[in-house]
């Protein structure tokens, strides 16, 4: 065609490279951009490793480089709460390829976990970049089979695959009640929790039926007074799942994320755990369960009869979601609400795999999840 010059030989990653770096951006290039240094994400980084991958920008091709938004190793264990100790802390497994040295059970998990995940960093060289917010995934062009764009606020990364480990903790979920607005006392999130001592001499209303709920009303009714609520009645088992529950429960979030259903989660099916010190708590009289209220009014929350529970505090433990609003422009959710997948993978966006997520969400499906992601990615990127 008259006017129009053809670029041949030139590796399309090159091209978006100089067109980038024309529009003065900081441009890297990685094979695989592993989002996250989770459970999920360093699972992920280990096995590229494994099968040959080594660090970007430097190597090319089989180049990959971790991104992660916190200020050092240890994920969202960084930020639990101190009183969550390794002896309750609720099943952690050892990150592939390397143990972790027998707990002190008296440690707070937010230091012995980071402290873990520095030496796992350490040990295998991962190429892990922080502190790296990413702002955006997008697509270069209509090419199923080109490159992916990494925005972030330390440049731009073009990519032939992306594992996003991203978790939840950063996107904590609070539900909407009325009245809400007029409360006079305190409302946080399990996100903001430090210590049940700053609630001594007020009484708390703990929202929520998942192990974190639990475990908070149990610290905070060892201080103070306590209300639970809970939308649903909690289903509660006087032992450990075995294996074929546990796949069980996982094939049933599964089951959803295939569906494009947003993911529920693992305990959520399996339901809470007896423990000790829970049992301890229902002595206490604190897992005696309410309903959820009709409302919230200045000074407590209504019932649906009009009796009022009065409440300095009213404490959500509600959940999370996932972290996903940086892979909007990929536009992956569909009428269901959920982003359809298949395994770790998006159904309709081959080079982007979510691990860590649905059904992978515990540690061990993170450490599973990272393998699987891993395999699948190599294979397409040996088909270019």
């Amino acid at each position: 065609m008259a006017g129009r010059c053809v670029v041949t030989g030139v590796p399309p990653v090159l091209l978006q490279t100089e067109r980038a770096r024309a529009h003065g951006e900081t441009v890297h290039t990685a094979d695989v951009v592993v989002i996250g240094a989770g459970q999920a994400g360093l699972s992920a980084a280990y096995h590229l490793q494994r099968r040959g991958y080594r660090p970007a920008p430097e190597t090319r091709p089989r180049g990959f480089v971790v991104l992660d938004g916190e200020e050092g190793p240890g994920g969202a264990w960084r930020h639990r709460w101190d009183s969550l100790r390794m002896a309750t802390v609720n099943g952690i497994h050892d990150l592939p390829g390397m143990e972790q040295d027998p707990p002190d059970a008296c440690e707070p998990s937010n230091t012995a976990l980071p402290r873990y995940f520095s030496r796992y960093e350490e040990r295998f060289d991962l190429p892990v970049v922080r502190p790296v917010r990413v702002e955006a995934v997008e697509r270069t062009d209509e090419d199923p089979r080109g490159l992916l764009r990494v925005r972030t606020d330390r440049g731009t990364w073009l990519t032939r695959a992306v594992v996003n480990a991203t978790g939840t903790w950063n996107r904590p979920y609070w539900p909407s009640y009325p009245g809400q607005e007029t409360f006079t006392g305190r409302q946080l999130h399990t996100a903001d929790y430090g210590s049940a001592e700053e609630f001594r001499g007020r009484h708390v209303v703990v929202v929520g039926g998942g192990i974190s709920a639990v475990q908070l009303l149990d610290e905070i009714s060892q201080v103070t007074s306590t209300t639970w609520v809970t939308r649903r009645e909690p289903v509660w088992r006087d032992g450990p799942f075995g294996p074929d529950e546990g796949r069980r429960a996982v094939a049933m979030v599964e089951e959803r994320v295939r569906a494009g259903l947003p993911p529920r989660s693992v305990v959520s099916v399996t339901g809470l755990l007896w423990t000790p010190a829970l049992r301890a708590a229902a002595r206490r009289g604190a897992l005696d369960r309410r309903p959820v209220f009709t409302r919230i009014v200045p000074d407590g929350v209504r019932w649906a009869d009009g009796t009022v529970q009065a409440a300095d505090v009213i404490l959500w433990a509600t959940g999370f979601r996932p972290q996903l609003s940086h892979l909007a422009p990929l536009r992956l959710r569909g009428p269901g609400g959920g982003i359809v997948m298949d395994g770790t993978r998006v159904a309709d966006e081959p080079r982007v795999h979510l691990v860590g997520y649905g059904p992978s969400s515990s540690t061990i499906g993170a450490n599973r999840a990272g393998r699987d992601a891993v395999r699948e990615i190599d294979t397409l990127l040996a088909q270019d």
